[in-house]
């Protein structure tokens, strides 16, 4: 049993949203809140929430958020009583709670014991499974040979899913469906293990493609209390990452529900646990479910829970790292209603989820009302870098049943739109609003098949005709009711709406209103009113209402309720060209990772010549056309500025 200490002031080693929501805990109930920050965030939200903030290292997370020593050394500087951790970076390294341990600072987190025997997934299995929890097929050990590896892979069977022994996230993690893509997928796992986790060492496990993930709460103190609280849903994924949680489950009955939280807690207590984890298992269409990986720190996605058992979870971390006991039974643990939590990521889903960075023209906030919670770490005017995690923001939905908290969440989404950089809003307002959705069928397998198809969310989206009307308004004025032509009162407006070149017909139609044609259709649309980015316009007789604005490089960004669209002139085109094949550029900032090809090198379409990094995702370049390597310009470990010139090519001429 841990004696009663008192915090009195906490630092919390993380950034983003998480640094946010501990730091206003702890100034909510007397604390000091210290921040830390690397270079690339000195002017972060986390850091302007804080008491006082100290600089830890540059960007790289591995200098900064990652270095166990300038932690410790802020914490002795600032007389921090305890350190939180938060989610991702040390928060499951048991080095780091030692460290924590070792200088007199309370570490809010499990014991340093826990944290290593649930980090190395292999032996985290081989525990549990001498004393009986359901595991999946596969294979874990020392021998971690190339040829091992293949020979037990062809044991277990395709498909199967090659899994880094260290972290999760689904970073080193690959599924393979053939003998054939073994080889390559074991290459890309390891190294992306090693970048994210110091550590390229891995598992296999089969692949269950029709499951479901599910994840049960747990909770423990140092009297000798566990408890479950429920679980989550977690199944809308997108290559092993969660897209949207939710609880309670749409798949687990009560019965299920108690089977799989006994189980959780036989798993946190066969490593002395302390503090809050998730244990997490896949859940067959049959209603078997098996044994994954515990997560020995707080979730992503722990708001849900929150939500419908009525709970503050962060708040319960600070009560038992200070020695107190569990303020609740289990029998008080009963789910109350349903919430839903989006993940809102600055990244292109149509475009196999690449990373976007840049400045954040308008986030606000409070305009999503009471609707829903919003969880972040960003507002208008901060910067979005491809240093880190991509995640900028998280919305999470509460109601008494799990349709209304849909249109909670979706009503949410749109009333707060973040504008300047490209996020996956519309995605997720496509996604969730889907009939299988609302229907609760959501496999872990359904995000990438789709993704593939390019079907359901993934599919293209036509031009948005209220957008282009919007645009007309906007760019074909330059004065009150004054038409930028002059005395020609009918011309074509040029636009490129989201990369698709459209031409409306515009005429001014008295009194500063306009009439467009776009195709076959007449619209009429006028302005009412003009409050910074907030319009008001009236369009075919309907008051309507959204928010627009230009950004420095000339673009006019404008959200529409199920909409943001990114407008520009073609003459703010001028130059840029279409895409040369021959060409192979830096889709982002980040780092280079691998170079497959050297000059002189034959490629085809669809070779890979390069891997790139960036915020903790890998994203393959490969070649448009078939041709030959003329210039190499990059070398592994390298960084490159987005729009950097990679790779020439001589492309083949065709007859």
């Amino acid at each position: 049993m841990t004696p009663r200490r008192r915090i009195t002031s906490v630092l919390v080693a993380n950034r983003g949203e998480i640094a946010v929501r501990v730091l206003r805990h702890a100034k909510n109930n007397q604390m000091r809140a210290i921040a830390v920050y690397s270079d690339a965030d000195a002017g972060a939200m986390h850091v302007r929430e804080a008491d006082i903030a100290v600089r830890i290292g540059p960007a790289p997370a591995a200098q900064s958020y990652l270095n166990i020593e300038a932690i410790i050394a802020a914490a002795k500087a600032t007389g921090a009583d305890a350190i939180h951790p938060g989610y991702g970076f040390l928060s499951e390294n048991a080095a780091f709670a030692r460290a924590c341990e070792s200088a007199g600072i309370i570490f809010i987190g499990p014991p340093a014991s826990a944290i290593e025997a649930m980090g190395d997934k292999a032996r985290a299995k081989a525990l549990l499974a001498r004393s009986g929890v359901p595991m999946v097929p596969g294979w874990q050990g020392e021998d971690q040979s190339d040829a091992n590896l293949a020979e037990q892979a062809d044991r277990i069977g395709y498909p199967l899913l090659i899994k880094a022994v260290a972290g999760g996230g689904g970073r080193g993690m690959r599924a393979v469906h053939s003998q054939g893509e073994f080889a390559e997928a074991l290459i890309s796992a390891r190294r992306e293990a090693k970048s994210a986790f110091g550590d390229e060492t891995v598992l296999l496990e089969r692949l269950i493609e029709r499951g479901r993930h599910v994840e049960v709460q747990v909770f423990a103190d140092t009297h000798g209390n566990v408890l479950h609280i429920g679980e989550r849903d977690c199944s809308a994924q997108r290559r092993r990452q969660k897209v949207v949680e939710e609880a309670p489950s749409p798949a687990v009955s009560p019965t299920l529900r108690h089977a799989m939280g006994q189980e959780a807690v036989r798993v946190a207590q066969a490593v002395g646990y302390v503090g809050a984890g998730t244990v997490e298992f896949l859940l067959d269409a049959g209603g078997a479910f098996y044994f994954l990986e515990m997560n020995t720190r707080l979730q992503v996605e722990h708001p849900v829970t929150e939500e419908v058992y009525g709970m503050d979870l962060v708040g319960w971390q600070f009560l038992v790292a200070a020695g107190g006991a569990l303020p609740a039974t289990q029998d008080q643990m009963e789910p109350y209603g349903h919430a839903i939590e989006v993940r809102l990521y600055a990244e292109d889903p149509l475009n196999g989820f690449t990373p976007q960075a840049g400045d954040i023209a308008w986030f606000e906030t409070g305009d999503a009302g009471r609707e829903v919670r919003i969880d972040t770490g960003f507002e208008t005017g901060d910067v979005i870098s491809t240093a880190y995690d991509a995640m900028v923001a998280k919305f999470i939905a509460f109601s008494m049943n799990r349709d209304e908290a849909i249109d909670r969440l979706l009503l949410g989404l749109a009333k707060a739109p973040l504008l300047g950089v490209k996020t996956n809003r519309d995605f997720l307002m496509r996604l969730i609003g889907s009939q299988a959705f609302r229907a609760g069928d959501i496999t872990i397998s359904d995000l990438d098949e789709w993704a593939g198809a390019r079907t359901g969310p993934f599919a293209p989206a036509d031009v948005s005709t209220e957008a282009v009307l919007v645009s007309a308004l906007i760019l074909a004025r330059h004065g009150e009711g004054v038409i930028r032509s002059g005395s020609v009162t009918r011309f074509a407006l040029p636009l490129d709406v989201d990369g698709t070149p459209v031409a409306p017909m515009v005429e001014q139609a008295g009194s500063g209103a306009l009439t467009v044609t776009l195709g076959d259709n007449r619209h009429d649309i006028s302005l009412l009113e003009r409050g910074g980015p907030r319009l008001r316009y009236r369009l075919d007789g309907v008051d309507r209402r959204c928010l627009a604005l230009e950004t420095p490089d000339g673009a006019l960004h404008i959200a529409l309720d199920n909409r943001i669209a990114v407008v520009r002139e073609p003459a703010v085109l001028a130059g840029a060209g279409a895409a040369d094949p021959s060409r192979i550029t830096a889709p982002v900032s980040g780092a280079v990772v691998a170079v497959r090809v050297a000059p002189g090198d034959a490629v085809k379409a669809g070779d890979v010549l390069a891997v790139m990094e960036a915020m903790k995702m890998e994203m393959r370049l490969t070649a448009a056309a078939d041709g030959e390597v003329a210039a190499v310009h990059a070398a592994p470990g390298q960084q490159a500025a987005g729009g950097a010139l990679l790779i020439e090519l001589k492309l083949e001429v065709k007859p």
